[in-house]
Parts: C-alpha cells; structure tokens; sequence
C-alpha cells in the first residue's frame, strides 16, 4: 500500500470514516430507492460484507490504499437490466449523498470518479450486449 497522505483523498480531507459514512449512508438509500432497490436486493445476499467491500473500493479510488482486490465490473455483468436510466439513478443518489457527507472538494472528488466508473461499467456492459455507447456527459449535455 502507498502512502494515502500523497492521494487526491488525503488532499482534501477524504479519510476511511468519510468513505464509511458516504457507503453506509449512499447504499442505505439504494437500498429503498424504487428503481435500484429490488436489483440489488435480488443481487447482493450478505450486506455487511458487501458494505465493507464497496468502503474498500472507495478507499482504493479515493485513498490510493490498495484494500479493493476485486475485479467489479465482472461482478455486475450478470446483471442484464442495467440500463442508463439505472446508472443516472445511482449518480443522481450519490451526488446527494455526497452533498450532504462531504465538502464541495471532496463531493467533486468522488463525483469525477463516480461518473467514470458509471461510463466503464456501461461500456463494458455495452461491449458484451454488441452495443455502442457514448459517455453519460455526452448524453446529458445536450
């Protein structure tokens, strides 16, 4: 693991309590939110583990610390109804979150990185359905 005082995270005050509080608090929100809800109540079946995965993967991103070894994208590819109107739900949700957890640097840190791993799991998915897919920007800029 790297020193997380170098990461974009620690720059602008992002520690493993805020990562904790925006995951606990984000997915408690998906958790009952009517489009997202039943995709990953049907998907996810231990939600402490998971809970403590995802903080991982948002230290990872945020933090640089290394603790995800996952490969996330695999895990969402047997998920065959997600669709861009899921994926601007997921955005929309964390951006409030965010908003409410975070200051204006920090929500602006994890939204740069959300909207990415929104438009990669899209392409990917994309690429396994033989679909052509433009970034979530291009398609909300117009």
């Amino acid at each position: 693991m790297g020193d997380i005082s170098l990461s974009p995270g620690a720059a602008c005050g992002v520690d493993e309590d805020l990562v904790r509080r925006i995951v606990d608090t984000f997915y408690a929100r998906v958790r009952v939110d009517a489009l997202l809800g039943p995709i990953f109540e049907d998907a996810v079946s231990d939600w402490p583990v998971h809970l403590a995965r995802l903080a991982d993967f948002w230290s990872s991103v945020t933090l640089m610390t290394g603790a995800y070894k996952g490969q996330p994208l695999q895990a969402h590819m047997h998920l065959p109804e997600l669709t861009d109107e899921h994926f601007l739900r997921w955005l929309a949700l964390f951006e409030q979150t965010l908003a409410e957890l975070c200051t204006p640097e920090q929500a602006e840190l994890f939204m740069v990185r959300a909207r990415r791993i929104a438009d990669s799991f899209r392409f990917g998915l994309g690429q396994v359905r033989g679909t052509l897919v433009e970034p979530l920007a291009a398609r909300t800029a117009a």
